[in-house]
Parts: C-alpha cells; sequence; structure tokens
C-alpha cells in the first residue's frame, strides 16, 4: 500500500456536514468534500493486510485496496478504471450504500474502519471533474435487441454492462423519469437527481434508449416486446409495501412511507402528480418502522416543518457494538444514526402500535401503543414478544407513514400476463446462476428476484444477469465478473 504506516498515523474521519439547523430549510445535499490533505490521509488507512476481507463483503466485489493505493499515489484515472471495473455507478453507492466493505475491514477488529464509502464517492466526483468518465460506446453491434422493464439500480446496471457488449438496449420506465427507486424513493438531501440525470445522459451517448411513462403491461404490450426483442430483462424492484392492518387505518393522514417520499420528490423535480398533497407542516408525525425509508420520511417531515416527528420500530433498541452473536466480518445490526436522526425527533424501540384513531371527520388525531417485551431464544437471539401490562397509551398524531418494508413486486400488469413463477415470498423464481425465468427469453434481477435489498445487491444483480443474458444471445460473454473484473478495466 502507498501508506503501510498510515492505519498507525491517522484517525478515521467523515467530510463536515451543513449544520441540521441549517440544512432542514432545504433539499440539498449537504456534507462537503474531504479538506485539502484530508481525503490522502483517509485512503493511507488502508493497510497492507494479509487478506483483504473488503472484497467479500462488498456484494460487488470492489478492489479497495487496489482503488485506495491509486488515490495515495494520486492516480485518478487508475483510482477510477479500478472502481468502474466492478461498479458501473459509484456515485450512488458512494452516497447510498450502507457500506458492508466497512463492516468486512481487517482494521475494524480494533479500530474504526477505512472509510470506503466516502473514499469510492471522492473518487468518481473527481473522475468527472476532470474528465475521466466518458462515453463506452461499442466498436461493434451484435444487431440483437434488448429490452429492460425498470430504471432503477438493477435495470440500469443491466442496460449498461449489456450495451457495453454490442447489443441495442431499450429501457421502459413507468415513470416519468428514469431513475426508479433512485429518483422516486431516495429524498433530494441523500441523492440531488442531477448525480442521476448525469449517468442517464451518458448512458444516451453510449446509445441506450429510455422509453418514459411506459408502464409494460399497462400501456406498453408485453406480447410485442416478446415478439420485437430478442430478450427482456425485469426489474421492476420489490414495490409492494408491507401494510398494518389495524383499526383506523382508512383514515386521512395514513400513508405509506413511499406516496410521501415520491411525492415530495416529485415536488422538487417539477414532475406532475394527482394526488392530494401530503406535508408534515404543523403536524405530530409518526413513522412506523426504524430503517432507512422511515429514516427518510423522518428527514423529509423535518424539512416540512413538522411540529414532532418521532419513529417507532417493534424491535428492541440494537447494540453500538457487535456482541458474539455478530461476530467479525460478518455485517453486524447495529445502532445506525442517520443525518435525519441528528436533525432532531424522537425514537422509540419495542413499541407496537394498536390503533389509529380519528376524529369525526375520519381524520387522524391520535395513534394508540404499547410497549413489548422480547423473549430470547437459548443463543441469544429474538424470539417472540409480549405487551408490556398497563402501558398502552394514546400519543397525537395527524399524520403517519408505514415504512416497515416491502414484499415482493406487484402481481398485476406484467407479472399476471407472463404468469411468472413466485417463490413463497412472491419473488420471482430463475434457475439456478442464470437468472433466466421459466420463459426462456425472459430474465429477472433485482429486488424482484431477490427480495427487498441493498443498492449494491441491485446493481451486483443487474451486471450478473447482463452476462446470463449475453451468454444466451451469443453462446459465450466477454463481460466482467466479480473474478475477472480488472481484465477488462
Amino acid at each position: 500500500m502507498g501508506k503501510p504506516t498510515g492505519f498507525i498515523e491517522y484517525e478515521r474521519k467523515l467530510p463536515s456536514k451543513e449544520a441540521a439547523v441549517e440544512r432542514i430549510k432545504h433539499y440539498r445535499e449537504f456534507v462537503a468534500p474531504f479538506e485539502t490533505g484530508e481525503l490522502t490521509h483517509q485512503v493511507a488507512r488502508c493497510m497492507n493486510c494479509g487478506v483483504p476481507f473488503c472484497h467479500n463483503g462488498c456484494p460487488l466485489g470492489n478492489f479497495i485496496p487496489e482503488f485506495n493505493d491509486a488515490a495515495y499515489k494520486q492516480n485518478w484515472q487508475g483510482a477510477y478504471e479500478i472502481l468502474k471495473s466492478t461498479n458501473n455507478f459509484p456515485e450512488f453507492t458512494g452516497r447510498l450504500c450502507p457500506a458492508p466493505c466497512e463492516s468486512a475491514c481487517v482494521l475494524g477488529i480494533n479500530k474504526p474502519a477505512i472509510a470506503i464509502e466516502e473514499i469510492e464517492k471522492h473518487i468518481i466526483e473527481i473522475a468527472f471533474d476532470k474528465g475521466f468518465v466518458k462515453p463506452h460506446i461499442p466498436l461493434m453491434r451484435s444487431g440483437k435487441k434488448i429490452a429492460i422493464i425498470g430504471s432503477g439500480p438493477a435495470g440500469l446496471a443491466a442496460a449498461a454492462q449489456l450495451n457495453y457488449a454490442g447489443h441495442l438496449v431499450t429501457v421502459f420506465e413507468r415513470d416519468d423519469k428514469p431513475g426508479g427507486l433512485l429518483r422516486y424513493g431516495i429524498p433530494d438531501f441523500k441523492l440531488e437527481k442531477r448525480i442521476i440525470d448525469r449517468r442517464i445522459r451518458l448512458m444516451e451517448e453510449e446509445g441506450i434508449i429510455f422509453k418514459c411513462n411506459a408502464h409494460v403491461g399497462e400501456n406498453v404490450s408485453v406480447n410485442d416486446l416478446l415478439r420485437e426483442y430478442h430478450a427482456v430483462v425485469l426489474a421492476i424492484g420489490s414495490t409492494v409495501p408491507r401494510d398494518l392492518t389495524i383499526p383506523g387505518r382508512e383514515l386521512n393522514g395514513v400513508y405509506f412511507a413511499m406516496q410521501f417520499l415520491k411525492q415530495q420528490n416529485k415536488r422538487i423535480g417539477n414532475s406532475a402528480f394527482t394526488e392530494q398533497d401530503i406535508l408534515a407542516s404543523g403536524k405530530n408525525v409518526i413513522v412506523i418502522g426504524g430503517g432507512d425509508t422511515g429514516s427518510d420520511c423522518v428527514g423529509t417531515s423535518h424539512r416540512h416543518g413538522a411540529k414532532t416527528v418521532t419513529q417507532f420500530e417493534l424491535l428492541p433498541q440494537p447494540p453500538v457494538g457487535r456482541t458474539s452473536l455478530m461476530p467479525w466480518p460478518n455485517y453486524p445490526m447495529l445502532l445506525k444514526t442517520s443525518t435525519s436522526h441528528e436533525e432532531g425527533g424522537d425514537r422509540k424501540w419495542g413499541i407496537t402500535t394498536k390503533e389509529f384513531i380519528g376524529d369525526e371527520s375520519g381524520n387522524l388525531k391520535a395513534v394508540k401503543v404499547s410497549d413489548v417485551e422480547w423473549s430470547l431464544n437459548q443463543d441469544g437471539s429474538l424470539k417472540s414478544f409480549a405487551e408490556v401490562a398497563g402501558s398502552e397509551r394514546e400519543m397525537p398524531c395527524e399524520l403517519a407513514f408505514l415504512a416497515m418494508g416491502f414484499l415482493h413486486p406487484p402481481k398485476t400488469g406484467l407479472m399476471t400476463q407472463l404468469s411468472l413463477e413466485v417463490d413463497t415470498r412472491g419473488n420471482v423464481i430463475t434457475k439456478s446462476g442464470t437468472f433466466q425465468t421459466d420463459i426462456a427469453k425472459v430474465f429477472a434481477c433485482g429486488d424482484m428476484h431477490r427480495g427487498q435489498s441493498l443498492i449494491v445487491w441491485a446493481i451486483s444483480e443487474g451486471r450478473e444477469c447482463a452476462r446470463n443474458v449475453d451468454e444466451f444471445l451469443m453462446g459465450s460473454s466477454y463481460l466482467e465478473t466479480k473474478d475477472n473484473s480488472l481484465l477488462h478495466a
């Protein structure tokens, strides 16, 4: 590595952030770049470990020590070439990934791990600034036409890879702009949409065609795509949210988290929507669900000017450090304080929501909740919970968001028309290791295949699916895998 003693000399640091009291006044990104010289210190912390577990921790198999070494030597083009050999969209993962690579960092055994996610973001932004990121236009075209259904991270990754292979790729997106979850699920204060637009323009220059307002199975015929294209890749995500079927669910003021987040992103992006405004201004907001989607609702509610914001989680509060159930290098389920939590509000663990209470006009005015206690299995894992006697109470609430995760892809539209085989969870079944459905020319990847997961896993699935499509069409493929990416950097 560039500085073998760097991990001894420098402590982990992250870039500065705009003060919470100021950043909740806008929807822009608020994390500053590293100060001069600090990026060099952070990449210097990557030590010359015998086995770099970060490779395995990353679903994309990123060559992390290698791009850290190049960055330390100020070889930004080299660092970018190494990074893009495994990751089509470092500008997305560098902002949004929970960094399982950092959990697997060897230095993380007894010191804070390398700031891999921030380093990744800096490498790609420096590459854009220096003009290293250019359209990758194939020298030859195969003549094979491929339809990608869905323009989220999995669909975009599959499209990019198949275009690199020389195929003619068209991406169909049901919304008015491409990006899927990235555009209409992630708040702008975490990912400004100019970052997506910059990448989409590049992909269009590479020859990829995007067709928006094209809802396959609704206003675009599935049968037409099967006739006109040599292969079809499904990447529509896992979009059916988990509901909370308790009394009062029908009241005005109870929404799924994505109804709220998508509308706000459309509002900022000047995209039309027909639904009634969902605004947290001056209201007592309760977010049910303790994950990232719930956190995004918290941050958005702050920016609306909510009176109070409270986030519930059924599970007990996670530990702040690894336990015997979370051995290194496995990804640990630890207490996570997001930037939205830093901005204010209250977090409660071990809470069950029993009823939504309305006024005479059918509007939400309160929620009835109880504390719960969890019993444990012999190994210390959670077993079951029971309500704490006497803990039932009402909390004022005019706006509640259900952020309890997603179940499976929608069972209507193209899923029904293709009659695809699904597993017990409702996800599309594919032939082992091929991403191929029971219809030979139809492939599936991302959350609709894997189940709700991380953006980095969606990109990985899109890349691997693309290689299998290429092999299906051509008999073999030169597209990268986790094992040979550097050969084609």
